[in-house]
């Protein structure tokens, strides 16, 4: 496979052809924010907040679908770019409830650390202040659709990993929801195989283990990892 040679922030960096612009800079030590993006399922380019300034092209691209050619010469981190990112920061925390200090996800949510990273301290922004459901009938697990931000990681997590095909995306613009098989509670799932890997996958409290409390909700994708890497390796295949 022919490599491609492009400049990201100044430095030039090759990357494998069909790679994206997020795994190129990612292979060449620049971290870029992310929400939606999560390693071992596919990208959608949810969040916008890895979006990018590509020389030549006047919008703004999603580094995490977007992929690399030869020359291309990228910018990461630039005062527009900035403005971006926070904005898009403010309108999530406007659009649900997203209440920190009762959270089970607070101190471990990646909302909440990149807000303080892009240096937001308020919201331009009117709240919402929307009435969500929380889904508790799962023995389990809970789901708040509160905390929501709508990355779809979950149900890529499902469907791609697990395979279950539970969890999915019902309504469109801010109505839209992760919805269980075709609106039933969690709890009455016939499909869901009770795994887990859902809310090990959730970047924010929207879904957590039943009995967490405030700031108890921490995640381990390392057996997200663990099960992408075996498969794609064949280590299970005698």
């Amino acid at each position: 496979m022919a490599a491609k040679t492009l400049t990201i922030d100044g430095k030039e960096v090759s990357a494998a052809e069909g790679a994206t612009i997020l795994e190129a800079a990612s292979d060449a030590g620049i971290t870029l924010p992310t929400l939606c993006h999560l390693e071992g399922v596919y990208d959608v380019g949810a969040c916008r907040m890895c979006l990018v300034e590509i020389a030549g092209t006047p919008k703004l691209l999603p580094a995490c679908t977007t992929q690399v050619s030869e020359g291309m010469n990228v910018t990461t981190t630039s005062e527009r770019l900035q403005q971006y990112r926070k904005m898009i920061l403010e309108l999530l925390f406007a659009e649900r409830n997203h209440v920190c200090a009762v959270c089970v996800a607070n101190g471990h949510c990646e909302l909440q650390t990149l807000a303080y990273r892009q240096g937001m301290d308020h919201v331009r922004y009117d709240y919402c202040f929307p009435k969500w459901d929380v889904d508790i009938t799962h023995p389990l697990y809970g789901m708040d659709h509160n905390r929501c931000i709508l990355c779809t990681r979950c149900v890529r997590v499902c469907w791609h990993i697990e395979g279950a095909g539970t969890k999915n995306v019902a309504g469109r613009g801010a109505k839209a929801q992760i919805i269980t098989d075709l609106f039933q509670p969690w709890g009455e799932s016939d499909t869901c195989t009770n795994c887990g890997k859902c809310v090990m996958s959730c970047p924010t409290g929207a879904l957590f283990y039943r009995g967490a409390t405030v700031g108890e909700m921490e995640r381990d994708r390392s057996k997200l990892e663990f099960i992408v890497t075996a498969r794609e390796k064949k280590q299970w295949i005698p």
